[in-house]
């Protein structure tokens, strides 16, 4: 008699576990299909220093993914994937390819906003849900084009909420998650179960160069603050901070300085003129460009190295840098003071209606 009720119960144990997966499988399914066709491919096209004399330069393909969020045209995606291109261009899933250009940045928090030429035929925003409500456990899925193969679904849990910083206009924060993620998925979305956007893939950690199991989003409030909630700007710089001794070796005349390296193509780098670099160099086992400009100062602000408390993406200047040109109105003028040649420069631009 007990062998039976045993059986019983453990029969009915299956029944309901199985009814479940079954649940959970069917409201996957139905968030994909709701959710799918705004997701993208975003393709960019940048030029690239070369190493050899005979052939100085070429151009560089890159490949990411990124979300339609507004009814006029503008897709999120991940900084790294855009910030310094000379061509962007957007694939929906049904095949329209729409060009775009970068209209917003933010390196810290490694979110970007593009505006598309035109408006998608047919197709839906995404909505932008309050990342703020999403707890550890919760079930998430990403879509996105992992080395290119586009519309890919993935699914795991949300595994952990990381603050870079806090300032008065609030942190930094990433999601993590256990959902597999490989390149070609960044800048795509990460979605709760009602299908809202709550994060936008930014990077994996891996050994082996694939996913295992540990991938970072930049949360939906972040995204919205820095690119949505106000006038977002497009700086289209990548460098390096440098200090200590090879601050020295360059000759800075203060103890840190932001070397560029590469510089976006209409972006407002190009636009105020800075030099991008112009000559690879390994130092300290790193591969670096030599030649660009050394960014000293913006806005009256200086470059500072980080200090204990500062996170490892930027620190309290890098807030007060970014404020300062967030808050700038069209006419305004932005003034970067540059290291050129053994000369302090200043260049000045003017900011676009």
């Amino acid at each position: 008699m007990k062998t039976r009720s045993a059986s019983i119960v453990i029969v009915s144990l299956l029944s309901f576990l199985g009814a479940s997966i079954t649940t959970n499988a069917q409201q996957l399914r139905d968030a994909f299909r709701k959710v799918s066709q705004s997701v993208v491919i975003v393709r960019t096209k940048r030029i690239e220093v070369n190493a050899s004399a005979e052939d100085p330069m070429s151009i560089v393909e890159g490949l990411g993914s990124g979300v339609l969020v507004s009814s006029d045209g503008k897709v999120l995606t991940a900084a790294h994937v855009v910030e310094t291109a000379a061509v962007a261009s957007v694939e929906f899933p049904d095949g329209q390819l729409i060009p775009a250009r970068v209209i917003g940045s933010d390196v810290q928090s490694d979110v970007a906003l593009l505006q598309l030429s035109q408006l998608p035929k047919g197709i839906s925003p995404a909505i932008l849900g309050d990342s703020d409500k999403v707890e550890v456990g919760d079930q998430i899925f990403v879509i996105g084009a992992p080395f290119g193969i586009g519309q890919t679904l993935t699914a795991g849990h949300l595994s952990g909420r990381h603050r870079l910083n806090k300032n008065e206009n609030g942190a930094v924060e990433f999601l993590q998650t256990d959902a597999a993620i490989n390149g070609g998925n960044s800048g795509g979305p990460m979605f709760d179960m009602d299908g809202h956007v709550i994060g936008i893939v930014s990077t994996m950690m891996s050994h082996s160069g694939g996913s295992e199991g540990l991938a970072f989003a930049t949360a939906a409030n972040t995204a919205k603050r820095f690119l949505l909630d106000r006038r977002p700007f497009w700086s289209g710089i990548d460098g390096l901070l440098v200090t200590g001794g090879l601050a020295r070796a360059l000759n800075l005349p203060q103890p840190a300085g932001f070397l560029v390296q590469r510089i976006g193509d209409g972006s407002m780098g190009s636009r105020l003129g800075v030099n991008p670099g112009i000559l690879h160099a390994t130092i300290q086992g790193s591969d670096i460009l030599l030649g660009g400009d050394v960014i000293l100062n913006v806005n009256g602000i200086d470059i500072t190295a980080p200090q204990a408390s500062d996170s490892a993406v930027g620190n309290e200047n890098y807030e007060k840098i970014y404020e300062s040109i967030a808050g700038l109105k069209a006419g305004d003028i932005l003034v970067v003071t540059v290291f050129r040649g053994g000369k302090v420069l200043k260049l000045t631009a003017a900011i676009d209606k």
